[in-house]
């Protein structure tokens, strides 16, 4: 009896020190592994200046959802004023960027990338789109993006410039086209 009273007890140990030890469970998506040193900082940083921004009254941050288009500027075969593409984009506040383009899902119309301030009303993207043939069959390649922009002092629309480089499966250049981007922000009270 005593044998089986000392295993019990071995065992209740384990089980206490196992569960005060061991990591906590979590259900739900993402990753259980905890933020990078100082990434907490930077994103308590970023979301407090969005709120004081706001709260001023002074909105001038490209965080949010937008109607763009592009439209064709000094490109080589293209005229001028030519439309290139139109949809949605969301430039969220950790720096990344979901675009949701008006070419056809069978081409390749989400794509993502990632943003950076450069001044107080000025952003850069770098943005990447993965190309399909009109079939959506034959990969053609990445095409890259690369923004500029100046979000105007009300923070409802933005104006700039973009470069499309279409590269081949290898890497090398297919087409250029440079343009100019117009966005208008997207709120919950947008018919």
């Amino acid at each position: 009896m005593r044998t089986i009273f000392k295993a019990v007890a071995a065992m209740a140990g384990v089980i206490v020190l196992g569960t005060t030890f061991a990591p906590r469970a979590s259900a739900g998506c993402g990753s259980a592994v905890g933020p990078t040193p100082g990434s907490s900082a930077r994103l308590q940083g970023r979301a407090a200046s969005l709120k004081l921004a706001a709260y001023n009254g002074e909105v001038d941050s490209i965080v949010g959802l937008w109607q763009f288009t592009f439209t064709s500027k000094g490109s080589a075969g293209i005229p001028d004023g030519a439309a290139i593409d139109a949809g949605y984009t969301t430039w969220h506040s950790d720096g990344t960027e979901l675009m949701n383009s008006g070419r056809a899902p069978l081409t390749g119309s989400f794509c993502m990338g990632v943003w950076t301030q450069t001044g107080r009303y000025t952003y850069v993207l770098n943005h990447y789109a993965l190309a399909w043939d009109s079939t959506g069959s034959v990969f053609l390649g990445p095409a890259n993006i690369r923004q500029s922009i100046t979000v105007d002092y009300s923070g409802t629309a933005y104006t700039g410039t973009f470069t499309l480089t279409q590269r081949d499966t290898h890497g090398f250049t297919t087409a250029t086209v440079t343009g100019v981007v117009t966005g208008t922000r997207v709120t919950v009270d947008t018919p």
